[in-house]
């Protein structure tokens, strides 16, 4: 059987190789440690890897993340911009199934919509948006959020995705 290491450490292309990290997640339940032991340990590279292989799982089946939410939480901010935007997705993937637990992620995303980065910031927004969809509660609060976030960015990618959300809710 094939482990996380070994294909983290093949010669495979990225995309290669989160597919077939992905794959290794959803046949083995016990791989989510064993990829969360390898971020830990990995270089940047492999922490991009391992990251995108959860995002990759979650966009299929959100109760994959039931495991490993607060580990992706915790690495939001992380130093490597692919870490983040691929968190940030995870989270906006599971936002509908896990409403109460993404709340936690909330304060992280918001700092990483002023990062530099437009993919960072353009995956906060998507998991900021998915979060004010699933809760009414944080809705009230992200809004006047959204708003501020407006105000200040000037990606139109970027901007879309709160306008898109707002004109939804009828503001």
């Amino acid at each position: 059987m094939i482990t996380i290491v070994k294909i983290l450490k093949s010669k495979r292309k990225p995309k290669e190789i989160v597919e077939l990290l992905a794959e290794k997640l959803k046949s083995d339940d016990k791989a989510i440690d064993e990829l969360i032991q390898c971020f830990r340990d990995g270089n940047t590279a492999e922490k991009g890897n391992c990251m995108e292989a959860i995002e990759y799982v979650t966009k299929e089946s959100s109760e994959f993340a039931k495991d490993c939410l607060d580990f992706v939480i915790e690495h939001i901010n992380d130093k490597a911009p692919r870490v983040k935007w691929e968190a940030c997705r995870i989270i906006g993937n599971v936002a509908k199934k896990f409403p109460d637990k993404v709340k936690d992620a909330v304060p992280k995303l918001l700092e990483n919509t002023k990062d530099k980065g437009t993919v960072v910031r353009w995956s906060a927004a998507f998991a900021l948006t998915e979060i004010a969809k699933s809760s009414l509660e944080m809705q009230k609060e992200l809004v006047q959020e959204f708003e501020k976030i407006l105000e200040r960015e000037t990606n139109k990618g970027v901007r879309n995705i709160y306008l898109k959300y707002l004109k939804g809710i009828g503001t």
